[in-house]
């Protein structure tokens, strides 16, 4: 297991001292998430990206190849490793992925600016993810965004706020993505269930608006969920599947050249508030990832 980030070994060590008790996600105090990717992981991908091969890349970081391949599996690093020859020659930001390798985490965030916004994770043998159900406190018109594994928890809340499940917004087909997708309809009989629109097009949830766009790359059929019309001017929502994680991206099954475009021209082209709602990982923002995600190396000095 990845060793903590220094962020985490903080809220921890804290909780330890006070006795305190983790704060479920969705009582709108966000409990600082890991990473989905740690350093070791973003290596692996970026060495995939640009078809370097593992002897290549060792060298290149002055190691034994096996000694190398530790560093991808665990994440972790001897101190003294100079990241930056390895980071430009795979095409990752060196500054930024010396952030990460130093405990970079985005920022903890407060959902009670969304109040109607809930990130559900859900388990199977190892394997966390993320889906999302959102509502319009009005009219209870609600809507999730893929699945997860299972629907106990959205049964739960669906009952608990009396809301009517609508539509159901699929960010890609991948199996932990829609895995509960039969038990969703089987226990919401009216629920829509929404793979595609017209990009650009909308759909209402109650008084909330839906847009899409296409993000493929990691899918072929990849597409982010832009949910706005929130209450009190919150900031859109982007539900942005396995597009793009804090600090990293999915890995690009489709094409990686495809995957960090469409970030670049579909995700980053949203306003740098927007809170982004990944498939897995922590909740993070255009403005963050902007400026902390290694996939994306900042424009050099004029």
């Amino acid at each position: 297991m990845p060793k903590l980030a220094k962020a985490e070994q903080t809220l921890f060590q804290t909780m330890s001292e006070t006795g305190a008790t983790p704060v479920p996600l969705n009582s709108h105090r966000l409990l600082i998430m890991p990473l989905e990717d740690h350093l070791g992981d973003l290596l692996a991908k970026a060495r995939a990206m640009t078809d370097l091969t593992l002897e290549t890349a060792a060298q290149t970081a002055g190691l034994p190849a096996a000694r190398y391949a530790e560093i991808e599996s665990t994440g972790q690093i001897p101190g003294s490793l100079d990241l930056a020859p390895l980071a430009r020659m795979i095409e990752l930001d060196p500054a930024k992925l010396q952030a990460i390798a130093d405990g970079w985490l985005p920022a903890a965030r407060d959902l009670a600016r969304w109040p109607h916004l809930h990130q559900i994770v859900t388990e199977r043998e190892g394997t966390t993810v993320n889906c999302y159900l959102v509502w319009d406190e009005a009219t209870r018109a609600a809507a999730l965004f893929d699945t997860g594994w299972n629907t106990v928890e959205v049964r739960r809340l669906v009952a608990a706020h009396g809301l009517r499940l609508e539509t159901l917004f699929i960010t890609h087909a991948h199996t932990d993505h829609v895995a509960a997708l039969d038990e969703v309809v089987r226990h919401f009989p009216g629920v829509r269930v929404r793979r595609k629109l017209a990009d650009g097009d909308g759909t209402a949830v109650g008084n909330l608006r839906v847009r899409v766009r296409a993000t493929p790359g990691h899918a072929s059929e990849g597409l982010t969920w832009i949910v706005d019309g929130w209450p009190g001017g919150a900031p859109a929502v982007a539900v942005v599947g396995d597009a793009i994680f804090a600090g990293s991206i999915g890995r690009g099954f489709q094409s990686w050249l495809l995957a960090r475009a469409g970030v670049r021209e579909q995700i980053f082209t949203l306003p740098p508030e927007t809170l982004l709602c990944p498939g897995h990982g922590p909740v993070t923002t255009v403005a963050e990832e902007l400026a902390h995600n290694p996939f994306f190396p900042s424009a050099p000095p004029a």
